[in-house]
């Protein structure tokens, strides 16, 4: 991983687990940095667009720009980059914002890194972040693991290539959703060689040292057992854990 990542888990109650990605984002951009927002366009995209705007500017000082990708559509970052201090890929139908970025999974962590770019990933776009993105589903092997409305219009659990910014398997609305269940399966099958399930209003900063949890509720860090066996360790609000 190259650059500094922020994950959160969704939810819309703490603007402040934006706050250290628009500190880092101030750093490269100054006391306004312009932040792209990602969002795959399922027909409402100008309104979602505002409400992420909403949420950054409560966090702290900002401008956030519009990026949106029409659905089924592919993003391109070498233009869209231009002129942000930072990127934030918002939330919606996992496997379409996969799919959105399928073209620059190699590409995009290297512009990013190139530029000093930090990236944020909100439900989804904290999803997408990992080498191995899980994207949905609620049934491993024909047995649920998870409810069947958190399944992304999928079956079986889809665990697809993503963006490779951290080296973990990542879910989202864990607590709220119930997905802690699908990630423990992912990582007990051998799809990811760990994983880490985020909490709304929970945020995850990851960079070159480690990583570590802020906002209002809990990460579940999801390590192999042996014998297809897992050990689950939680972590609050200041805690941090290794990369390794």
């Amino acid at each position: 991983m190259s650059g500094s990542a922020f994950l959160i888990g969704g939810g819309w109650d703490v603007p402040e687990v934006y706050e250290p990605f628009l500190r880092q984002a101030a750093v490269r951009g100054g006391e306004v940095p312009r932040i792209g927002c990602v969002i795959v366009d399922e027909g409402d995209g100008a309104e979602q667009f505002e409400r992420y705007a909403g949420a950054l500017r409560k966090a702290g000082s900002c401008s956030p720009v519009p990026l949106l990708v029409p659905l089924g559509g592919r993003f391109e970052p070498d233009g869209a980059l231009d002129g942000v201090d930072g990127l934030l890929v918002c939330g919606g139908l996992t496997p379409a914002y996969q799919e959105a970025f399928a073209g620059c999974l190699d590409r995009l962590p290297r512009l990013l890194a190139d530029r000093g770019l930090p990236y944020a990933g909100f439900s989804a776009g904290a999803a997408v972040a990992a080498r191995r993105a899980v994207v949905g589903g609620w049934l491993a092997d024909g047995v649920p693991v998870c409810p069947a409305d958190t399944a992304e219009d999928l079956g079986e659990i889809d665990v697809r290539a993503g963006l490779g910014l951290v080296p973990f398997a990542v879910d989202v609305h864990a607590a709220q959703w119930g997905t802690l269940g699908r990630l423990v399966a992912v990582v007990g099958r051998g799809e990811a060689p760990y994983g880490v399930a985020v909490d709304e209003n929970t945020a995850v900063e990851v960079d070159g040292g480690g990583c570590r949890v802020a906002g209002a509720g809990r990460v579940h860090v999801v390590r192999p057992g042996g014998e297809r066996g897992v050990a689950v360790r939680e972590y609050g609000a200041g805690e941090a854990f290794g990369l390794a």
